[in-house]
């Protein structure tokens, strides 16, 4: 679905002042210090320090949310004058790879900037890094052309939002994400009327994105030395799990088709699988393990989506009472969704449309994000930011063009919601 097109309500004189203060050379400089900056889940603290610098430099008042020890949240309020809404742009600052994973060669995949052909490349810039540099410099647009809002301005820099979390022997900061940062935020004190993401969108409007449920389900079976297994061999707990999985696969199929939503499919990832002692492989496994993430559309409520997909678990307990079967949910995160018809997104309608020529277009996606935290608290929250083209072996890459006319977007969304004096 196209958006019609829209008209910005501001002074055109003033929209001409504001974009001419969008400088292209310090949206690239600043972008290259936050990529080389290591900030994976768990160690954003230095990103955290250069976001507090950067905001103190725009002469603003900065929170520094100490999360938990080596973590925070950085949090700049440019306030208004009174009497208009307030807006924040919200970004995480961990990235969703740590740079270390020998796997991942591409130039993108690594903390080191790299400009190159009119594009930035680099860990983070992305995801989502260069949103916090469009948010930065949209400020700093706005001040220097003199513009006084009645509204306040948020960016809000915070920790732990890539899809991660603990379980099992998997504990620690670097395995708390999920939203982690933004709860906290929330949690104390801050709320705005409404927020705008800057998550790799391609300047697509994101008004609904699926939810995602994690699961464990689990069997048991005999722990028996290799040469002592004969006759018993349908007991090992991978042989079990092998024939779960039967049942499993077609009730994903089921799933995918019945919850899509949006014209997305509902999708069902076998994300790991546990079982037996590599170091010990003459032993038959005493416990496998598997873990699905299950995409849940903002339609359907996450209880609702726990029944479905107990009630198959169900059903093999019943077939298999002596199988010792485990069921578990370990992570809850619900969809998020925004009216097209709300001021934000007209707004952005009508700025994308002055900068690009043409309406931006409108996605679900089956990703999450922080919006799920957000829109439980009653900001509406939409997805709209940079990217660049389709995740390939480079890695993360943004390209300058698109940084600069986001930047501009978001300056010129954020004096029409929080109104002009």
């Amino acid at each position: 679905m196209q958006p019609g097109k829209k008209t910005s309500g501001l002074d055109p004189s003033l929209v001409e002042k504001i974009l001419a203060e969008v400088r292209e050379e310090e949206i690239v400089a600043m972008s290259c210090d936050v990529i080389n900056i290591p900030s994976p889940t768990g160690e954003e603290l230095q990103m955290a320090q250069y976001m507090h610098s950067a905001l103190r430099q725009l002469g603003i008042s900065v929170t520094w949310q100490e999360v938990e020890e080596g973590r925070a949240n950085v949090v700049g309020r440019w306030t208004g004058a009174g009497g208009g809404k307030n807006l924040m742009f919200n970004g995480h600052m961990d990235t969703s790879n740590t740079g270390r994973e020998e796997f991942l060669t591409g130039i993108g995949y690594k903390p080191h900037a790299v400009v190159k052909d009119g594009f930035i490349y680099g860990l983070g810039i992305y995801n989502m890094k260069g949103a916090l540099v469009c948010y930065t410099h949209a400020v700093k647009a706005l001040q220097r052309a003199g513009v006084k809002l009645k509204g306040d301005v948020i960016i809000a820099a915070v920790a732990g939002e890539i899809e991660k979390t603990q379980w099992g022997d998997f504990k620690g900061k670097e395995y708390r994400g999920y939203g982690y940062g933004t709860h906290y935020l929330v949690n104390h004190g801050v709320l705005p009327d409404m927020c705008i993401l800057g998550e790799p969108t391609d300047m697509r409007v994101v008004l609904e994105h699926f939810g995602s449920m994690w699961v464990r389900i689990a069997c048991t079976g005999i722990y028996v030395h290799t040469a002592f297994c004969e006759g018993r061999e349908e007991m090992n707990s991978i042989r079990r799990m092998y024939e779960l999985m039967d049942t499993i696969m077609k009730w994903i199929a089921a799933w995918e088709k019945n919850a899509s939503h949006g014209g997305k499919k509902a999708l069902v990832n076998l994300g790991g699988i546990r079982g037996g002692h590599a170091w010990r492989a003459s032993r038959t496994p005493e416990k496998t393990d598997l873990f699905l993430d299950v995409r849940v559309p903002p339609t359907i409520p996450m209880s609702e989506a726990r029944r479905n997909i107990q009630q198959m678990f169900l059903e093999l307990e019943r077939k298999h009472p002596d199988w010792g079967l485990e069921f578990e949910t370990y992570v809850s995160v619900p969809g998020a969704r925004i009216s097209g018809e709300h001021e934000m997104i007209q707004a952005i309608d009508a700025n994308h449309q002055r900068i690009m020529g043409k309406p931006p277009e409108r996605d679900v996606v089956t990703w999450c994000s922080d919006a799920s935290v957000l829109s439980r608290y009653g900001v509406e929250t939409v997805n709209y930011g940079p990217s660049s083209g389709p995740r390939d072996h480079v890695g993360e890459k943004v390209e300058i063009k698109t940084l600069v006319d986001i930047t501009k977007i978001y300056a010129l969304t954020a004096a029409e919601l929080c109104g002009v004096q």
